[in-house]
């Protein structure tokens, strides 16, 4: 079957926001990747899959360089938001969970193209020598000492990739705070950025407004999201949109991501939300700011 999402990416949305000036110079793609292998997850839907393989991701980022895209990272993104600077073709790279790809696949792409990148570690799976979990293996934290040796930088996914939603106050400050300290102390270094697991629930503002405060009495400064869309000047620091990328992405689809063709589907991802946190409400009772039913 076509896919729905690129079709309407492509062939109405990307000409409209071209139209519209949508291109603003004030809007900054943040790309997420997961796995750079051929690693399918048990995940044959497009839209879910969270691999790209490393040939894809090697056309992908030929493809940036010679666009004309250099990659900054969360922090100066956020600094140039703050005193107006120029962000035309500025990308963020940013890489959840911790996967050993990383460092054999996709860092060596990285280099050669001149570009950094952030990886997101939920930190009780980097362990000494390699974990392997479900079938993926993950890095270590002499890679991760490495890799930031060399210029990437890394922020906290939580300690164990929990559901933070489904937790009490003390055990999503553990899966914060933990995270946190433990990677810092692997690193040498302050870690202030944050990636949400699994899907933002930016529908519940009880939540969401509790994470923000936590994430930020921990020493955190920002944070990235499974929100869609590219990040804007006023977005909520902690939840930033991203732009989802896979090995179904092939050029044309990036270029319209990139461009703001894929920002549309914030929307019915928002109300598909929506729509599901009513129906748990109505059929659970309603849940209060820390996360716990009642």
């Amino acid at each position: 079957m076509p896919r729905i999402d690129r079709l309407a990416t492509i062939y109405v949305c990307h000409p409209f926001s071209k139209l519209m000036g949508w291109r603003s110079r004030q809007c900054v793609p943040v790309l997420v990747y997961h796995s750079i292998s051929e690693n399918l997850f048990g995940k044959l839907d497009p839209y879910h899959q969270i691999n790209t393989s490393a040939s894809v991701f090697a056309a992908q980022m030929r493809w940036l360089r010679q666009a004309g895209y250099r990659t900054i990272d969360l922090s100066e993104m956020m600094q140039a938001f703050e005193t107006g600077q120029e962000l035309t073709r500025k990308v963020v790279l940013t890489f959840d969970d911790g996967y050993k790809d990383f460092y054999t696949d996709a860092f060596p792409i990285l280099k050669q193209c001149g570009f950094s990148a952030t990886v997101f570690l939920a930190s009780d799976r980097i362990q000494n020598t390699a974990a392997c979990i479900e079938g993926a293996d993950y890095l270590t934290w002499g890679e991760v000492r490495e890799l930031y040796a060399e210029g990437i930088s890394f922020g906290s996914h939580s300690v164990t990739h929990a559901d933070l939603h489904s937790l009490g106050p003390q055990q999503i400050e553990y899966e914060l705070g933990y995270s946190k300290e433990k990677i810092e102390h692997e690193i040498g270094a302050p870690v202030e950025s944050f990636s949400y697991p699994f899907a933002l629930p930016e529908e519940d503002r009880d939540f969401t407004r509790y994470l923000a405060d936590t994430l930020e009495n921990l020493g955190y400064t920002r944070g990235v999201s499974s929100a869609i869309g590219r990040v804007k000047r006023g977005n909520t620091r902690f939840f930033l949109p991203r732009l989802p990328v896979n090995s179904w992405d092939d050029l044309e689809l990036l270029q319209a991501k990139l461009e703001g063709g894929y920002d549309w589907l914030h929307w019915p991802q928002w109300f598909y939300k929506f729509a599901h946190h009513n129906v748990s409400l109505m059929a659970g009772g309603s849940r209060d700011p820390m996360g716990s039913a009642k």
